[in-house]
């Protein structure tokens, strides 16, 4: 993911989606009807997207343009609740969603976004649903994650925090352990300045 993302957002408000409707599951290996096997970015709201001859739902805000190349998806409230399978993450990324923007999320999910790219923005109802509505007409919106600022087509530029080892975690693509080792000088510097400080503490120390 690069600092600067820009696309139109698609709105779908419905509160408490679940992840089994984001990503539901591939039996043994194989299509269950929702798409292609080996595409999940085709496979995402599954039960949603197609109908149940397989052929794409034309109301389904994602089968529509411009909407089905969004980068944003605005949703409802306790967004991706339910179990923790991975690939509600995984088949959003897929699809091209780099952000979600929502009152609230599940919070497996919410913790999985940023291992796979994706930004959770959580935001106020009200703000949510202005957004939504700025949405309909397909305008660009624009994510800097270097100044932590989203802006919207009409308006307002809104700035949000985020921890820096989050945003490390978007811009360069790493995970906790490779955040970790990137450290590993502060570790072994803290470690010597406690061995010198605190030598009681650390095993064979007499």
């Amino acid at each position: 993911m690069t600092g600067l993302i820009e696309g139109v957002a698609a709105a779908l408000l419905r509160p408490n989606i679940n992840t089994d409707v984001i990503a539901p599951a591939i039996r043994d290996g194989q299509d269950d009807g929702f798409g292609t096997a080996g595409q999940p970015g085709t496979r995402v709201f599954g039960p949603w997207r197609y109908l149940p001859d397989g052929r794409e739902n034309p109301e389904f805000i994602l089968n529509r343009e411009p909407f089905r190349h969004a980068a944003f998806l605005i949703a409802g409230e306790n967004f991706a609740c339910g179990s923790s399978r991975e690939t509600a993450v995984i088949w959003l990324r897929a699809f091209g969603i780099r952000c979600v923007i929502a009152p609230s999320f599940g919070g497996i999910f919410f913790d999985n976004c940023f291992r796979h790219g994706i930004l959770p923005l959580v935001l106020e109802p009200a703000l949510v649903e202005r957004l939504a509505r700025q949405s309909e007409v397909g305008g660009i919106f624009a994510l800097d994650l270097t100044e932590c600022r989203l802006d919207s087509p009409k308006g307002p530029t809104m700035g949000f925090n985020l921890p820096d080892f989050r945003r490390s975690m978007l811009i360069d693509g790493a995970d906790e352990l490779t955040m970790t080792l990137n450290s590993i000088g502060h570790v072994d510097a803290v470690q010597q300045r406690l061995r010198a400080t605190m030598p009681w503490i650390w095993p064979g120390a007499e």
